[in-house]
């Protein structure tokens, strides 16, 4: 199994991905790379070439660059490259921690959507906290789509009942979709609408509405959501985790010595804390719905995250669940077009 990997993007590229990779390389032998980069600033990084082969990109896609755009223009940047080589066939999946609005249209544009699904949704693996038979999450869309329709939240149900069976080995995954109630009434009519229509499919272990405050709680294997507000319940989570780990530190360093003290003692408690709410434990986020795995990780990651993003991958194509999903689809296209008008009514 080969991967292409963007070594430009990041905030610690090319230094923390190459890295990355070469533990990955280490860690799993049955994985080759292709590390697509500026070869002056990338190969003196390279401490053994094992299973790695360097494609000279010259170009970069920047943070800050307008991402279609982008991708349309820079044809040999790291992003374009990488997302080509899958597209024909050089490499079977796509690795970056570059700009996400750019890897996300190299997905959609380069390599291409599987027939049937309409909008391929970002998933994201979240932790569940203190839950002895749960560990984690999945929530998708996490910003792929800032506009959804009803009917492609019902398909983010399905792909995510894929994911986590072939990925996190859930068997009969529990669906629930975020709302602002559990009530079946609860919601906009578009909210009553998707919970309806999951409720009436047999394939789908549908337990109904989950409000924001019980995702931690492990009140469902797979969350589905609009891309808009998956986006900002995903950044409220992280944003709060981070705020409540300084709010404790701030106390404990104005209280005085017994204060440092009794933190001295506490360390461990407080590593374990923030150890359960690092997300990137669990790897990157997966644009699902497409032809082949394409996995955005954060733009701060470092190497250890990205070594656990890739085994993610590895996850990903050993279980052939983009081919799974295309399968499922292509079978049921005629339930997906009745299951669409009956959405747009």
């Amino acid at each position: 199994m080969k991967i292409a990997v963007d070594a430009m993007g990041g905030d610690y590229a090319p230094d923390e991905i190459v890295k990355g990779i070469e533990l990955a390389r280490d860690a799993y032998p049955d994985l080759e790379f292709l590390l697509y980069g500026q070869t002056a600033k990338v190969q003196p990084l390279l401490q053994n070439t094992t299973r790695i082969e360097l494609v000279d990109a010259p170009e970069v896609i920047a943070m800050e660059d307008e991402p279609v755009r982008a991708v349309r223009r820079k044809k040999q940047s790291s992003i374009v490259l990488a997302a080509t080589a899958v597209r024909e066939g050089q490499a079977d999946a796509f690795f970056s921690a570059g700009n996400t609005g750019a890897v996300l249209a190299a997905g959609l544009l380069i390599i291409g959507r599987i027939k049937g699904i309409e909008r391929p949704g970002l998933t994201t693996t979240l932790p569940v906290l203190q839950q002895p038979d749960q560990s984690s999450f999945v929530m998708l869309d996490v910003g792929a789509n800032a506009d959804t329709k009803p009917f492609n939240v019902v398909q983010y149900a399905i792909m995510g009942q894929y994911y986590a069976q072939s990925v996190m080995h859930v068997d009969n995954p529990r669906i629930g979709l975020l709302n602002n109630g559990t009530e079946a009434d609860k919601g906009d009519m578009a909210h009553r609408a998707i919970h309806d229509a999951l409720a009436n499919m047999a394939e789908i272990n549908f337990v109904g509405n989950v409000e924001s405050r019980e995702l931690l709680n492990g009140a469902a294997d797979v969350v589905v959501t609009d891309g808009f507000t998956g986006n900002a319940t995903l950044k409220a989570v992280e944003g709060t985790a981070l705020s409540m780990l300084k709010l404790i530190k701030g106390e404990i360093m104005s209280g005085g010595l017994g204060g440092k003290i009794g933190a001295s003692m506490l360390k461990p408690v407080f590593r374990q804390v923030r150890s359960a709410m690092d997300y990137s434990q669990y790897g990157g986020a997966v644009l699902l719905g497409l032809k082949a795995p394409v996995v955005k990780t954060h733009g701060s990651t470092k190497a250890e995250t990205v070594k656990n993003t890739i085994g993610q991958i590895q996850e990903l194509l050993a279980s052939h669940s983009a081919d799974q999903l295309g399968t499922y689809f292509a079978e049921h296209s005629d339930e997906m077009a009745a299951l669409k008008e009956n959405l747009k009514a």
